[in-house]
């Protein structure tokens, strides 16, 4: 299974950035996805995550009413709308693919960067 994402970039504080992440390879189901991010010197923490089935969502605190995850099945991937960027945000996304137990997940992206600057 590999995952890769994409959208990351450079945007001024305020802006927004949309990641999307698509998993391919032998896929045999998709329980749930997450995006987590780990900042320079800092531990990797979750940023939000999905249920394949039915859609439902968690968010960090420090994200919640400004990142929105989503997911398209058909296509295996899910997407981070990210809006009202704030230069606390700045870190390396990495999306990942979990199975049958919640918030256990088994493949990992190779990561894109998202800086904001002030």
């Amino acid at each position: 299974v590999q995952l890769q994402a994409f959208g990351g970039g450079l945007v001024q504080a305020g802006g927004s950035l949309r990641l999307s992440c698509a998993a391919s390879g032998r896929l045999v189901s998709i329980y749930h996805m997450g995006w987590f991010r780990q900042a320079p010197g800092k531990e990797r923490e979750f940023v939000a995550s999905i249920r394949w089935s039915g859609g439902s969502t968690d968010y960090a605190d420090s994200v919640k009413g400004r990142f929105t995850i989503s997911r398209d099945a058909i296509r295996n991937t899910e997407y981070l709308e990210m809006n009202s960027l704030k230069p606390e945000d700045t870190a390396i996304y990495y999306c990942a693919l979990g199975g049958r137990t919640y918030n256990q997940y088994d493949y990992w992206g190779q990561g894109t960067l998202v800086t904001v600057s002030s």
